[in-house]
C-alpha cells in the first residue's frame, strides 16, 4: 500500500515544518488547507524572530503573528508608528529596534503608554536620536525588562543611567557601547552607589562599555562593589583604565569573562592583579595592548589557568613567554596570537606539544612562522579553525611545497577571530 505525505497527521507535519527556515514555514503554509494548518502550529514557529518593515497598514500581519505563537520582532524599516507594533502584539517578549535611524524620542513615548510586563528584552543600538527622556519611559513602563540593547546610542548621559538603576531592577544584560558621554557617576549609579536616588541593576551579569571613553579605575571599583554577579564584562577602547583598576576586578568570583583589547593603559602589573586574585576567568583578551608581554604570560599561568580562550594579538610576546605559559594551560581551547611578530616556529612547537585541546589558534600576520611549525601545529587533534591570513613562505617553500599550503588552506579555511 503507498503511503503519502497527505496521509500523515498533523501533528508529524508540525514536526517536519518545524525544521524549515522562515520563508519555507511560510510557503509550506500556501500548499492546502491541512498544510496551512499544520504549519500555524505554535511549536513550528518556536523560537522564531519576525522581521518586518512597516511601511503600510495591514490587519492580517499582527493576527497573524500571534496565531503562530511568535513573540519576538525585529523591525528593519519604520514607516509607520512603534505604536502599532506595541497595540498589534499583546505578548511581545523581544523588540529589536537596532539600526531604526528615524526613530525618536516622541515615536518611543507614543508607544509606550502603559506597562508592557511581557517584554523582555528591547535593541535600540544606532538609535542615534534616543535621548535619556526615552529611558525615562522603559523604566516606567518595562519593568520586567532583563536584555537592554544601547549601543551607538550617544546622547544617552548618566542621568539615563540613573533613570535604569531606578527602575529596572531585573536588568541581567546592558549594553553601552559607544555612550561617550557616560562617566563614573553612571557607572555609580548602575552599582548602586547612589541608593538615596535608586537601587541599582544589582542583578547584572553582562554588561559591555566598550569605548566608553570618560571612564577610569573609579568605575571598576564601583563595579565590583555593587555588580557582584557579573559573569561578563567588555571593557575594550576603554582608554581610562589602568592596572589599578584591574586590582578592583581581581576579587569578583563570578566573573567569567574581561575583554581588555586596546585599553593602552594595560601592562603586565594589571594581569598580575587579575592572577594575583580569585578570578575564575574562561575568557580573557588583552589584544593590542602594547604594554602586555612575556611576563604577563607567566602570571597567567600561575593564576589563570582556567582560561579556555585567550587572545593576545599584538601583545610583545615571545616564544620565551609561551614557554612560561604553556606546561599549565592544558584546558586551553583558543588561542588568539596573530599579529605578535616574535612567535616563531619554536612556539608554534610548544603550543602542538602542550595545548591538545586546542580547536582554534589565530596566526595572522605571524611573519616568523614557516612551513615546519605549521606542520606541528596541523597535527593538533582537536584543531578545527586556523587562520593564516598575511603568513608568507619562502621562495623556496613556494616551490617546494605550494601543494601542501593548498591542502591546508582547505582544511582550515581562514577566520575573523571575534571579542568576547
Amino acid at each position: 500500500m503507498e503511503t503519502h505525505i497527505s496521509c500523515l497527521f498533523p501533528e508529524l507535519l508540525a514536526m517536519i515544518f518545524g525544521y524549515l527556515d522562515v520563508r519555507d514555514k511560510g510557503r509550506a503554509a500556501q500548499v492546502c488547507t491541512a498544510w496551512r494548518d499544520a504549519a500555524y502550529h505554535k511549536s513550528v514557529w518556536r523560537g522564531v524572530e519576525a522581521k518586518l518593515h512597516l511601511r503600510r497598514a495591514n490587519p492580517s500581519l499582527f493576527p497573524s503573528l500571534q496565531a503562530r505563537g511568535i513573540r519576538r520582532v525585529q523591525i528593519l524599516s519604520l514607516r509607520r508608528s512603534l505604536s502599532y507594533v506595541i497595540q498589534g502584539m499583546a505578548n511581545i517578549e523581544s523588540l529589536n529596534l537596532s539600526g531604526c535611524y528615524n526613530l525618536t524620542d516622541n515615536g518611543l513615548g507614543h508607544a509606550f503608554v502603559q506597562e508592557i510586563g511581557s517584554l523582555r528584552a528591547l535593541n535600540l543600538s544606532l538609535c542615534k536620536q534616543i535621548t535619556d527622556s526615552s529611558l525615562g519611559r522603559i523604566a516606567q513602563y518595562l519593568k520586567g525588562l532583563e536584555v537592554l540593547e544601547l549601543g551607538g546610542c550617544s546622547n544617552i548621559t548618566n542621568t539615563g543611567l540613573l533613570l535604569i538603576a531606578w527602575g529596572l531592577q531585573r536588568l541581567k544584560s546592558l549594553n553601552l557601547r559607544s555612550c561617550r558621554h557616560l562617566s563614573d557617576v553612571g557607572i555609580g549609579h548602575l552599582a548602586g552607589m547612589t541608593r538615596s536616588a535608586a537601587e541599582g541593576c544589582l542583578g547584572l551579569e553582562q554588561l559591555t562599555l566598550q569605548d566608553c571613553q570618560k571612564l577610569t579605575d573609579l568605575s571598576l571599583k564601583h563595579i565590583s562593589r555593587g555588580l557582584t554577579g557579573l559573569r561578563l564584562l567588555n571593557l575594550s577602547f576603554c582608554g581610562g583604565i589602568s592596572d589599578a583598576g584591574l586590582l578592583h576586578l581581581s576579587h569578583m568570583g563570578s566573573l567569567r569573562s574581561l575583554n581588555l583589547r586596546s585599553c593602552d593603559n594595560i601592562s603586565d602589573t594589571g594581569i598580575m592583579h587579575l592572577a594575583m586574585g580569585s578570578l575564575r576567568l574562561s575568557g580573557l583578551d588583552v589584544s593590542f595592548c602594547d604594554k602586555v608581554g612575556d611576563q604577563s604570560l607567566a602570571y597567567i599561568a600561575q593564576g589563570l589557568d582556567g582560561l579556555k580562550s585567550l587572545s593576545l594579538c599584538s601583545c610583545h610576546i615571545s616564544d620565551d613567554g609561551i614557554n612560561r605559559m604553556v606546561r599549565q594551560m592544558h584546558g586551553l581551547r583558543t588561542l588568539n596570537i596573530g599579529q605578535c611578530v616574535r612567535i616563531t616556529d619554536k612556539g608554534l612547537e610548544l603550543i602542538a606539544e602542550h595545548l591538545s585541546q586546542l580547536t582554534g589558534i589565530d596566526l595572522y600576520g605571524c611573519t616568523r612562522i614557516t612551513k615546519r611549525g605549521l606542520e606541528r601545529i596541523t597535527q593538533l587533534p582537536c584543531l578545527k579553525v586556523l587562520n593564516l591570513g598575511l603568513w608568507q613562505m619562502t621562495d623556496s617553500e613556494k616551490v617546494r611545497d605550494c601543494s601542501d599550503f593548498a591542502r591546508w588552506s582547505c582544511l582550515y579555511q581562514p577566520s575573523t577571530f571575534g571579542t568576547m
